[in-house]
């Protein structure tokens, strides 16, 4: 497990070398921070690339945006 020793006076973090590589961040990558509990969660946020093909079982069908295009 790796510690980050400080946070900036702005409010930035630096996150270890060995977690950036273990989980390939690069910088520009978004992630989110999520309160739970008395901790913070930190989930990578995929490119919609990555995203793509996710959930290959879920249904499009019927979705509000169609219906909304079909209207114009």
């Amino acid at each position: 497990m790796a510690t980050v020793t400080s946070i900036s006076t702005n409010y930035q973090i630096v996150i270890p070398r060995a977690i950036r590589e273990q989980f390939h961040l690069k910088p520009g990558q978004k992630v989110m921070f999520i309160p739970y509990q008395k901790s913070i969660r930190l989930v990578i946020v995929p490119s919609v690339e990555e995203a793509q093909g996710m959930f290959p079982t879920i249904s499009t069908k019927g979705l509000r945006e169609e219906e909304d295009e079909a209207r114009c």
